[in-house]
């Protein structure tokens, strides 16, 4: 991709997704995302109203009036992104790609963690991890990633999320919030990774789909090309039952997925190429307060 329109495409991504998060992520998100617990900020004289149970005796005493111990939430979190950049996230029929998708609400994450002074880091994976950014602050740090996420050409076709969830574990020694942005289709096993990972860190997943992924329309015959195995076949559409395997097919993998992550403990969310991402998101956030 030439410089100058990456460029102007990071500058793009950067517009639309600060405009949504001053507007309406920041406080979802401070709300959905707690902190660890509460610290000491300082010591102040007592007014009428104040917990006596938050009177800091010695201070009392050394100055003869009522002191009260003050104390605040300790927002500082990080999160990571993991963030399935496979053949398959190229795909798209509807608005967007559902690599664009990811990019977006990854944008959208990113910019409501700055403005809540929380540190973002990414996880690149396919069936491997293909590049991992440590942690930081910052308005270039999350320039850096959308350039990364518009641009960066995987060496993996394939989806698996086994190593991107060992590379949490061995890279994020202490508590965080961790978005999984995927289609989910590997097929790997991942009761045990995703039931590890949820243990020790806070983790969503996001699910991005095209609807036709889900539902194969009325056109005849049709070549189906797998971005991830290289395999193609034609595919009768006009048949309804080819039509009806393929959605029994597609519902019984969301549900294996949906009831997988219920039992694990981790918040999900579904969001087609064409949907309309900040509701899905809010919906999320909202279910978490």
């Amino acid at each position: 991709m030439d410089t100058n329109d990456l460029l102007q495409r990071v500058r793009r991504v950067e517009i639309k997704t600060r405009a949504l998060t001053n507007d309406i992520f920041a406080g979802e998100y401070h709300s959905a995302f707690k902190g660890r617990g509460m610290s000491f900020a300082e010591v102040r004289e007592y007014q009428s109203g104040d917990n006596v149970r938050d009177i800091d005796w010695n201070v009392t005493a050394r100055l003869g009036r009522p002191h009260i111990k003050v104390f605040e939430e300790e927002r500082e979190l990080t999160v990571m992104l993991l963030i399935d950049i496979s053949r398959s996230q190229d795909f798209g029929t509807r608005m967007r790609s559902m690599r664009e998708l990811a990019t977006e609400m990854a944008a959208t994450i990113a910019f409501s963690a700055m403005q809540n002074n929380d540190k973002i880091g990414v996880i690149f994976f396919s069936d491997r991890v293909e590049k991992y950014v440590p942690p930081k602050k910052g308005r270039k740090h999350i320039l850096y990633i959308i350039r990364e996420l518009l641009d960066f050409k995987p060496v993996g076709d394939r989806t698996n999320l086994v190593a991107p969830l060992e590379t949490l574990m061995n890279v994020q020694k202490r508590h965080c919030i961790a978005f999984i942005l995927s289609d989910f289709l590997g097929g790997s096993d991942l009761k045990r990774p995703l039931m590890v990972a949820a243990r020790k860190h806070d983790v969503v997943a996001v699910r991005l789909y095209d609807r036709l992924m889900a539902e194969l329309p009325k056109v005849g015959l049709i070549k189906v090309f797998d971005a991830e195995t290289g395999h193609e076949q034609y595919v009768d559409t006009s048949c309804k039952k080819v039509r009806n395997q393929h959605r029994i097919w597609w519902e019984s993998e969301q549900k294996r997925l949906d009831d997988l992550l219920s039992r694990v403990g981790i918040d999900f969310v579904s969001v087609a190429t064409d949907d309309d991402y900040v509701r899905s998101l809010m919906s999320l956030f909202s279910k978490r307060h």
